[in-house]
């Protein structure tokens, strides 16, 4: 009956498909709500003269207006830094940065009501790209520095160099279900948030802290997001305080939910990347050294951008071992929305760079990439090649395996030939084929995140609940949960339900990021499981012997298999699993536990760039091949070849869905979406008119993915790997293929692209190779 392996369906599955699965504003409204709006800053940078409320006031149905003096707590907050305001004060920081909260009893009196507030206002310039930053060195926390060997003297020696500059922007997480809180008040102050976030502790703490409560007296509470992705681990945190604000001053429930345009224009988004690169290598493409100059637009206040920063040095290296290298790093102040996680929280930036070297180093050398790749790869069990700059030893991996796998399954040789054919003579269409491995680090980089806790209750008729802190936002978190539980108990899945997340239950818990959910929250479920079966062995031992007075009790022979109960000496004694609840609960057996778990080992100091960060690391490979219109730019992508480590997977399904679902993300990263600003930091993509993200007809018509075995890794709940996160990158693939499609218009020059490839910017490197070729590299 074991269901852990198994494809089962996502737990919420038939409420998706019957719209029955609730959202924030599928929720009834009570009575007296009041819906939620917010008069924002008119320009990027500047100062407030006046805030004018009288017209709005006069509107029917505005019940309330709020500034930040009307807060009875803080109006700073910060996860790192507390640098960033509730409600503006007097200095604009953004443009549509929160000035007045509106409440009114209906969403158009709210809306109407915040465009009536007149805001007076002395502007000033604003700081917008990462270049105006620099210039003026407004900066967000520290720089950061990583570093081993001796980088300069091997660049100085070097006969072979390569040096650039290489730009990816940002990407917006275009969730499904916009910022959205409801919130209600209670007795002595008590306040409850049911908000559309991954971070329940933070929202509880934020709320708290702008209300002036201490936490117990408010509860936040999440039985899913449409969507996260990184975007509602610190971001849900003004719209929940504006609800909570609310709702604390009129003593009625208030609901807010952004408008989708609203949502994209104020909220932070992946952070965009500008990186000074120089290396020195052999012959053969093997790596000498490198380094690495990181900075990134963190937006206007620091938000998560040191950690994400942090995440990105930690990942420069990817599968590579590189045996001086040096990576610095700083996050630039502007005046743009705070820039916030997104899957792959900095790594996708770091793997992209050492990714574009890589493939220059190869167009240099006349090497294919796929080998170049191979020879600097890490070595599990190889001293002198397993360790990362920061370290920590790179072990039981299989990333050699993969490559070798992947080389054969994806018919790499022969499609690199085809591919060298239809490139000798060129008319109207350019091909390209290029191979991207991963390596990413599984833990938050922060030590106290890597904790989870779980509550698990068994009842009298044999069902169980379960509730954690991590919270589900379609990623399957839930469904995995179910499956581990009811493993442990031998019972079907349908006897585990998985209860709404509430700081109530389960308190002092980590966001659902780093890709750690299940790792986390499914080991702390465990936990909590194992206690009670220990209980209920005991009991059953001392129940079951009675049966057969020749055997004694032995806790360590009760079995919970396919419902029921029994000692494997006399199996054919059996209880039924909830027969036997009843029983335990008449003898007064507890069958409820808390479970707790840490992730043990890891430990990394930033201040000297040296630690083990990561429990362990997920990998994979991805081979893509493309075709490209030489005269429009044009292109599609012919097929992905993707093959992973994940372990002993809980749920195949689940997790090759997060795979696909990954890697077309991450090919939008790399190719079609794209933000655009005006002169004064307004977003001018701000719909999916807009902003373009794959739809079906970017899916390649080959798609094929697939898993490795590695009897190596022995560690986590099940043996599983985590996947959320490294497939994102592996869309890196496609955007490597258009730059070798690129490289073959004149061999041994390097095309100039940089993230995202969009037609329009593949087309002007087609020119400048063709038209200026000094300009190339």
């Amino acid at each position: 009956m074991a269901s852990s392996g198994k494809s089962l369906p996502h737990e919420s599955a038939i409420g998706h498909v019957t719209g029955t699965a609730a959202y924030i504003d599928d929720l009834p409204t009570t009575y007296g709500e009041l819906y939620v709006d917010y008069a924002g800053a008119p320009i990027a940078c500047g100062k407030i003269a006046r805030i004018d409320l009288s017209m709005a006031s006069r509107i029917a149905g505005v019940v309330a207006m709020f500034t930040f003096e009307d807060l009875p707590g803080h109006n700073v907050f910060g996860p790192i830094f507390r640098d960033e305001p509730f409600l503006v004060e007097d200095t604009i920081s953004y443009l549509d940065q929160p000035v007045v909260v509106v409440a009114a009893t209906s969403r158009e009196a709210a809306k109407q009501a915040a465009k009536a507030i007149k805001i007076e206002w002395v502007a000033t310039t604003p700081i917008l790209t990462i270049d105006q930053a620099i210039a003026a060195n407004s900066w967000l926390g520290p720089q950061r520095k990583i570093e081993r060997g001796d980088v300069d003297r091997i660049l100085k020696n070097s006969r072979l160099t390569v040096d650039g500059i290489f730009e990816s922007n940002g990407q917006e997480q275009l969730y499904f279900e916009s910022q959205a809180c409801l919130a209600y008040s209670g007795e002595n102050q008590a306040i409850k948030v049911i908000c559309s976030t991954q971070n329940p502790t933070e929202t509880q703490m934020v709320v708290a802290e702008a209300l002036g409560l201490q936490l117990h007296q408010v509860v936040c509470e999440c039985r899913r997001m449409g969507g996260g992705f990184g975007g509602k681990e610190t971001q849900s945190a003004i719209p929940a305080a504006m609800a909570a604000l609310v709702s604390f001053h009129t003593g009625r429930s208030a609901r807010i939910v952004y408008r989708k345009d609203q949502d994209m224009l104020v909220t932070g988004k992946r952070h965009p990347y500008k990186t000074w690169y120089r290396a020195a290598f052999e012959e053969d493409g093997r790596l000498s050294a490198v380094e690495f100059k990181f900075y990134s637009n963190g937006g206007a206040f620091a938000d998560l951008s040191t950690s994400i920063l942090e995440r990105t040095m930690l990942h420069a290296d990817n599968a590579y071992f590189i045996p001086n290298i040096r990576i610095i790093a700083q996050a630039c102040r502007t005046n743009l929305p705070p820039n916030t996680a997104f899957r792959g929280f900095g790594g996708p930036q770091g793997v992209a760079a050492i990714e574009n070297l890589i493939q220059e180093i190869a167009i240099r050398t006349q090497c294919d990439a796929f080998d170049v790749r191979r020879r600097n790869l890490y070595r599990d069990g190889d001293s002198n090649r397993n360790t990362t700059p920061y370290g920590q030893v790179v072990q039981d991996h299989v990333l050699e395996e993969t490559l070798s796998q992947i080389e054969v399954s994806s018919e790499y040789q022969t499609r690199l030939e085809s591919v060298r054919d239809a490139n000798r003579n060129p008319s109207l269409r350019l091909k390209g084929l290029a191979m991207c491995p991963i390596k990413f680090g599984i833990s938050f980089t922060t030590k106290f995140l890597n904790q989870g806790n779980a509550l698990v209750n068994v009842y009298t008729d044999g069902s169980i609940q379960v509730s954690t802190g991590g919270t589900e936002m379609g990623q399957g978190l839930n469904t995995k949960l179910r499956q581990i539980v009811a493993d442990e108990f031998g019972v079907p899945v349908r006897s585990v339900s998985v209860m709404t997340t509430s700081t109530e239950k389960n308190h002092n818990t980590s966001p659902t990021a780093a890709s750690a959910g299940t790792d986390l929250n499914g080991q702390a479920a465990l936990d909590a499981c194992q206690q009670i079966r220990r209980r209920m062995a005991d009991f059953a031992s001392q129940r079951l012997s009675n049966l057969e007075d020749v055997l004694p009790p032995s806790p360590e022979n009760i079995r919970f298999e396919d419902g029921f109960v029994f000692d494997v000496r006399t199996p054919s004694n059996r209880i039924g699993f909830s027969s036997f609840c009843d029983e335990a609960r008449r003898e007064r057996i507890d069958l409820g536990a808390r479970g707790f778990y840490a992730t043990p080992g890891v430990e990394f100091n930033r201040e000297t760039g040296r630690g083990t960060p990561f429990y362990y690391f997920t990998t994979g490979a991805a081979v893509a091949e493309v075709t490209v219109d030489r005269w429009t730019g044009e292109y599609t992508i012919d097929r992905v070849d993707i093959l992973m480590d994940l372990g002993k997977m809980i749920n195949p399904g689940v997790d090759l869905g997060q795979v696909v679902g990954g890697f077309i993300q991450g090919v939008g990263w790399c190719t079609t979406e794209e933000l655009k600003y005006d002169p004064q930091g307004r977003l001018l993509s701000i719909s999916p008119t807009t902003y373009k993200i794959p739809n079906v007809t970017d899916i390649p018509p080959i798609l094929k993915v697939d898993t490795i075995d590695n009897p190596k890794h022995v560690v986590n709940v099940f043996r599983s790997k985590a996947v959320g996160e490294p497939p994102l990158m592996l869309g890196i693939s496609v955007w490597l293929a258009i730059k070798n499609a690129l490289s073959h218009l004149r061999p041994g020059t390097i095309p100039k692209l940089s993230i995202p490839a969009t037609s329009e910017a593949v087309l002007r490197s087609i020119t400048v190779m063709l038209e200026n070729p000094s300009e190339a590299k």
